[in-house]
């Protein structure tokens, strides 16, 4: 019999694409996710429970009806410019319902999680890899938040044998080749859907925040990585648990970092048209140059971001894009 994973945030971008990948690799993930910012058509690839992660009954009947094997835990809160201004918001729908849940899945003696951090715990280190080694400083409330509950993992580690997954990534991008799932967020943050909006016409144009980075061309730069070679790696974290080898933090990145203006300029191969462009001040906590390696990840997973490249992520999302979206 197949084995049960709860996803937690599945109806969300990133972790639609996990249970797509789950079910592939032969489990069944099981979506538990409120619709507050997720969409039930993403939910295809397995069933469905919707609720709160803070409501600690509810979890313990969906622990209880699929006795899941593991967690893996997308769910939370991730808006840069919203943490800075509500970060009561943040600490408690991601510190405080992350606890319940990591309760909720000790009284099941559902041990092995696999949780989705963010490089966004490092804080600003211009010019320097980011590595698991690195120090934690983060700048504002979703990096902190995001800090906390890995610690809080490896205190529940200690003290109920917990083992732990820790991944840390900062930009998704892309879509599922096949487009059966894809990036739709309401409102939208991230750049490539932006992008592509613009370029379509749904949105007057593309706001690129702060151009004078100590950076070649003035934009911050960031590290992206294929929404699939991503979640390629949570289910190697997940047979990471499974084979015994116990907790771990893991760096998923391509060591190689892309500023905004290199983005525009890839989405013109990509789609063949302009974008159209406003230029705007910078937004606060946002860093200067968050790169990652993932040296740890290919030698002790056996992971590759063979997708990653700009073009294929462009593609993707432009595919995707073009594909038809979900709706209320």
């Amino acid at each position: 019999m197949a084995q049960h994973v709860l996803v937690t945030g599945g109806a969300g971008y990133i972790g639609s694409h996990a249970c797509k990948a789950l079910k592939a690799a032969g489990y069944v993930p099981v979506t538990f996710d409120s619709l507050v910012t997720g969409w039930e058509q993403a939910v295809k690839f397995g069933p469905f429970e919707r609720g709160e992660l803070a409501d600690r009954a509810r979890l313990d009947e969906v622990f209880a009806k699929w006795q899941p094997v593991a967690v893996m835990h997308f769910a939370a809160l991730s808006q840069v410019g919203e943490a800075m201004k509500e970060p009561g918001k943040y600490w408690r729908g991601n510190v405080g319902a992350s606890l319940v849940l990591i309760e909720a899945a000790v009284a099941a003696g559902c041990l092995d999680f696999v949780f989705s951090s963010t490089c966004a715990t490092y804080g600003d280190h211009d010019g320097v890899m980011l590595d698991e080694d690195t120090p934690q400083t983060p700048l504002n409330s979703y990096g902190a938040s995001k800090r906390a509950i890995e610690d809080m993992l490896k205190d529940f580690g200690a003290a109920h044998g917990l083992r732990s997954v820790i991944f840390r990534y900062f930009n998704v991008a892309g879509a599922d080749p096949e487009a059966e799932v894809g990036e739709f967020h309401q409102p939208e943050t991230h750049l490539i859907p932006l992008m592509l909006d613009a370029i379509e016409g749904k949105r007057a144009a593309l706001t690129v925040f702060g151009t004078d980075y100590p950076t070649p061309d003035g934009t911050c730069i960031r590290d992206y990585v294929h929404v699939m070679d991503l979640v390629d790696a949570h289910v190697l974290g997940l047979k990471w648990l499974e084979a015994g080898k116990g907790s771990r933090v893991f760096c998923l990145g391509t060591g190689r970092g892309f500023s905004v203006r290199e983005v525009i300029d890839h989405s013109r191969a990509v789609t063949n048209r302009e974008v159209p462009i406003v230029l705007g001040d910078r937004r606060a906590g946002d860093a200067v140059k968050l790169v990652s390696g993932s040296e740890r990840a290919i030698a002790e997973l056996g992971w590759q971001p063979a997708r990653s490249t700009l073009a294929q992520m462009i593609g993707d999302a432009w595919k995707w894009q073009q594909s038809g979206h979900y709706d209320r």
